[in-house]
């Protein structure tokens, strides 16, 4: 029995080790070859160690392409359109979890429809929506997008936190006399810090990776965001410049993971643990 438990012990370690390799590797591999030089790189060699390492490609994309502008774009849509959906969303999810009404699971049951049908369905009417309001080829309309586009899933991310917490904590809160503002952003916010955490990575990972509204709402190239910069290192007849790509590709990669090393102390549970005495 206990030689059964070290070999299932041992399976399961080495299966979440071959996860995390498969997971780590495409990035290891674009560093490698952000550092690589062009010969090398259409050379075929499948080596992860670059011959000589060069930051030219690195020079290039900062020389040539606007990557710094595109990428300040992206952090102004990706950190507005996170606090926004938050901020939409946490009385949401504290209403849809306190206030049983029968047309609760009608809401909830919309909010999970809405994550079925894909973008190129609302792309027309939106931009025709956008374009009503002045706010085509706008950050700010691209902005509202995304929190139109990320609020159901946080929405739903939040309420199921919401229902874990229990109502004596609340109760606690309103003899002392705190509002309903006060119950919701002093009182369950600090409790639901890993949820909150979770729903900000993945609003603003979701905005930093968006193409698709980008493409087609934004026109300008001063407010292109860094997802549709990347899409034009291509050179003649629409080969990639795999050099300068990668490069850019391990910026564009930088800030997501920034972000889950700042939030990832929120990511703990037993947060609770204590707050209500029996």
């Amino acid at each position: 029995m206990k030689g059964g438990r070290i070999v299932s012990g041992v399976a399961a370690h080495c299966a979440l080790i071959g996860f995390m390799l498969f997971l780590v590797f495409p990035l290891v591999w674009m560093m490698s070859t952000s550092l690589k030089s062009t010969p090398e790189i259409y050379s075929g060699s499948a080596s992860l160690v670059p011959d000589a390492p060069s930051l030219v490609h690195y020079r290039t994309v900062f020389a040539e392409q606007k990557i710094l502008s595109s990428m300040a774009n992206s952090f102004y849509v990706g950190i507005f359109s996170t606090a926004l959906a938050v901020l939409i969303a946490l009385p949401g999810a504290y209403a849809l979890a306190r206030y049983s009404t029968r047309w609760n699971n009608v809401v909830l049951g919309w909010i999970l429809g809405t994550q079925i049908f894909p973008a190129i369905l609302v792309l027309i009417p939106l931009y025709l929506l956008l374009r009503m309001l002045f706010l085509t080829d706008s950050l700010v309309g691209l902005t509202l997008v995304y929190v139109v586009w990320d609020l159901p899933f946080v929405l739903w991310m939040l309420h199921g936190y919401v229902r874990t917490i229990p109502v004596e904590i609340e109760e606690a809160a309103e003899i002392d006399g705190a509002s309903r503002l006060q119950l919701i952003f002093r009182v369950l916010a600090p409790l639901l810090l890993p949820a909150i955490g979770a729903s900000v990575l993945f609003a603003f990972v979701s905005a930093w990776n968006e193409f698709f509204f980008a493409l087609v709402l934004l026109k300008s190239p001063d407010l292109m965001t860094l997802q549709v910069e990347l899409a034009r290192f291509t050179g003649m007849e629409g080969q990639a410049r795999t050099g300068p790509l990668a490069a850019a590709s391990v910026l564009a990669t930088v800030p997501s993971v920034m972000l889950f090393g700042v939030l990832q102390k929120w990511f703990s549970s037993g947060l609770i643990a204590g707050a209500v005495k029996n």
